[in-house]
């Protein structure tokens, strides 16, 4: 994986030696990634582990992620998909220890994700649970690279990360939120680097 973190403040430096200066405007965004137990929020699916990458004043500066347990076995195709089965489960942090510690990570940020309207739904439902509101403002990198390489076949985030970088970082698994969410901040940023 790209080191994301440079305490230098001037960048990120992927293992290809490239470093990327970022200069987007003073927002805060988070950038994440969620597995989850199955597809349908509203029919009682939950979050099972969550990824995430902040960035501040334009650079990439903080990592968040965790398995969560959630009171919801897990379909056997989202275990297919995703490697996650329910004893893997059993001794992580509860949902409303995660995202009581996620919505502090989260702040006033805007949120980005690949597929925005699945993620976000799933986060609303999450926060409902506990008692609380999420009015975060949103983007989508689906959307967006639709709009930006409307040729592409794929707007997958495997597809258009290729298409921008040629290769997947080393090491890297899909369908694991943390790495997503890694992937996702990459291409946004290459996205939006011209804006």
């Amino acid at each position: 994986m790209p080191d994301l973190i440079n305490k230098s403040g001037t960048g990120f430096t992927r293992e290809d030696g490239r470093v990327h200066l970022l200069r987007l405007r003073q927002h805060n965004y988070v950038l994440f990634d969620i597995e989850t137990t199955g597809l349908y929020p509203k029919k009682g699916d939950r979050v099972i582990k969550i990824g995430a990458v902040a960035v501040k004043e334009g650079f990439m500066v903080e990592e968040f992620h965790s398995l969560i347990n959630a009171p919801r076995k897990i379909s056997k195709g989202a275990q297919k998909v995703q490697a996650i089965t329910n004893e893997m489960l059993t001794r992580e942090p509860s949902p409303e220890h995660v995202f009581q510690k996620f919505h502090t990570f989260i702040r006033d940020s805007v949120l980005v994700a690949h597929n925005a309207r699945f993620d976000m739904s799933f986060l609303r439902a999450d926060f409902h649970c506990l008692g609380f509101g999420l009015a975060a403002r949103h983007q989508c990198t689906l959307e967006l690279s639709r709009k930006r390489y409307p040729n592409l076949s794929d707007h997958s985030l495997t597809s258009v990360y290729r298409h921008l970088f040629g290769a997947l970082p080393e090491g890297v698994c899909m369908h694991r939120a943390l790495d997503d969410a890694r992937m996702t901040a990459e291409i946004w940023m290459a996205m939006r680097k011209n804006d």
